[in-house]
């Protein structure tokens, strides 16, 4: 036997819930959100967060707009006690916010808890204990009826003490930990009791929390057990399901969602999925995953740049690039073919003015939350021709025609294999320059004369370069080009046949450069170049003499075909 043995492991137990309704239920309205950020994802920090560090987070859950926030465990640490008391009295809790605290099922921490929120206007308690099979027989050593018992005695307590406050609107909150590792019926008969305890059809706020404490199964599973916990509970119409997921398998999102389509009501979580091993459920996650289906979220995530500097601020944590819809990658291609797609997809779009987004690779648009379109697109080794050339269309305003686009994308490649990194914007316009724009020694134009006869045109042309006599050409031809290539046939001893050629102008008006693209060969050989003036003929032949340039001096015969002419 192998260390690795998955054989000492068992399935979970399943429900068989033949009758199941949530796979066809569609979500179409947010949860009721609660952040556990301060309790939960507080305690699971190396260095958890001071009194100040705790204030700082709770405004930002407020700005962002969550109104139930779980502010700690108060009768834990004085550091606990003392953040619930600085709220309360310097009236830090706007009117539309309900602070919650937690608190085990024993008398003492209860007392502790109600003396922490003395004068608070609303407030939740949530009181918990452990039902889950492990926990009674291995851990508390405890038959069914005695950890019913200590779940009654704390819901009691908790009424008994509230009784005592009535200055403030109290709810009242009861957690089976570890839920999904307890047995359904038993879970439900527990939270039954309670539910008998504080009585919900009287009036009395109650919410029970259903949490996957450590995350046992998969999403569906946890969704047969919150439907048939909806199904059997009692006073289900007067109370709140809340849903309190953990990320031990990597589900934690999916099960809340599938948990809501199942009939809960609430969700806690933390932001980005901070807290204990892996994680509670990421409540950016689940709210953009929302947004994306046109449901509003209920909570501001426009600008996710603050938010992630906050975060990382106060708990020390950092938000990792691949993070779904905040990380600093997600809205980045590398692969050409996608980056080829969006760049076809934006035009699209902005083309046709579509009134709801659906543009490929990208499932919202990143300036929804705070982003822009120059992080879309980075080049690598990895990069195809359409990203290279969406590159130069968005940073420099260069829109290099379609069949230009794989010579562009292997120049650029060259350099990325030969770097072993990203090619950054301005190294993708460097190689533009260097491979397309730049005149090679001895090509430049440096006028032309023409005049016409019987339908032809004679012209003659000046080529020259720093520290040289200038090269004159002479041709025939039913237009400019076709006598530039004439006359260059006859000095270089060369057969010309231009294939593609394009001319644009850089911008709107009359003072604007234009860009001049030719794709040539030269006795079988491509050549390609650009090149841009302020006049298009000039822009048209200088791209001409630079793409013929430039076959002549990498087949080594420039030097002797100036001789001959």
């Amino acid at each position: 036997m192998t260390r690795f043995d998955h054989a000492k492991y068992r399935p979970n137990p399943v429900i068989a819930l033949r009758d199941r309704t949530w796979p066809d239920r569609v979500l179409t309205k947010a949860p009721d959100w609660c952040s556990v950020d301060l309790r939960d994802g507080n305690q699971a920090l190396v260095r958890p967060m001071s009194v100040d560090l705790k204030l700082r987070l709770f405004n930002l859950l407020v700005k962002l707009g969550f109104k139930e926030i779980e502010i700690g465990f108060p009768a834990a640490s004085q550091t606990e006690y003392a953040f619930a008391r600085r709220l309360i009295e310097d009236n830090m809790i706007p009117d539309d916010v309900t602070v919650q605290v937690l608190t085990q099922a024993r008398r003492e921490l209860i007392e502790r808890t109600f003396e922490s929120l003395h004068g608070v206007r609303s407030a939740i308690v949530h009181v918990y204990n452990s039902t889950s099979t492990v926990q009674r027989e291995q851990v508390f050593r405890a038959g069914e009826s005695q950890i019913r018992q200590i779940a009654i005695d704390g819901a009691s307590w908790v009424r008994e003490l509230a009784a005592r406050h009535r200055d403030t609107t109290w709810s009242f909150q009861y957690s089976p930990e570890s839920f999904t590792g307890t047995e359904p019926d038993y879970a439900i008969d527990v939270c039954n009791a309670v539910i008998g305890v504080w009585q919900p059809a009287a009036g009395q706020r109650v919410i029970i929390n259903l949490p996957a404490t450590v995350e046992v199964t998969g999403p569906n599973v946890f969704a047969d057990q919150i439907e048939y916990v909806c199904r059997r509970i009692a006073a289900r119409e007067y109370i709140r399901i809340s849903l309190h997921t953990h990320n031990d398998r990597g589900c934690a999102v999916a099960a809340a969602e599938l948990g809501l389509l199942a009939g809960a009501d609430r969700v806690e979580g933390t932001l980005f999925g901070n807290g204990e091993r892996t994680g509670n459920m990421d409540i950016v996650t689940l709210a953009m995953n929302l947004y994306s289906q046109g449901i509003d979220p209920r909570l501001d995530l426009a600008n996710m740049a603050t938010i992630v500097s906050e975060y990382e601020a106060c708990t020390g944590m950092t938000v990792p690039p691949r993070q779904p819809w905040v990380g600093e990658l997600v809205y980045t291609a590398f692969s050409g073919s996608h980056q080829d797609a969006i760049r076809k997809s934006i035009a699209y779009h902005e083309e046709h003015r579509l009134p709801t987004w659906n543009v490929a690779y990208l499932p919202i648009d990143p300036r929804d939350l705070g982003r822009h379109y120059q992080e879309v697109v980075r080049i690598n080794s990895q990069s195809g021709k359409g990203g290279v050339a969406l590159i130069l269309e968005r940073d420099y305003g260069i829109h290099v025609p379609k069949w230009l686009h794989p010579e562009l994308g292997r120049a650029v490649q060259r350099v990325a294999e030969e770097c072993g990194g990203e090619v950054p914007s301005l190294q993708v316009r460097a190689v533009f320059e260097t491979e397309f724009l730049a005149v090679p020694e001895g090509w430049a134009l440096q006028g032309y004369a023409l005049s016409s006869e019987a339908g032809q045109t004679h012209a003659r042309f000046s080529l020259g370069g720093t520290g040289q006599g200038q090269t004159e050409l002479h041709g025939n031809g039913h237009g400019l080009i076709e006598a530039l290539t004439d006359g260059l046939a006859r000095a270089f001893g060369v057969r010309i046949n231009i294939e593609a050629y394009d001319e644009h102008a850089l911008s709107p008006g009359t003072e604007a450069q234009a860009l001049a693209s030719v794709g040539l060969r030269v006795d079988g050989v491509a050549g390609h170049a650009c090149a841009i003036d302020e006049d298009s003929t000039q822009a048209t032949l200088q791209a001409v003499l630079s793409a013929v340039g430039r076959v002549l001096a990498a087949r080594g015969e420039v030097a002797q075909a100036r001789r001959q002419a």
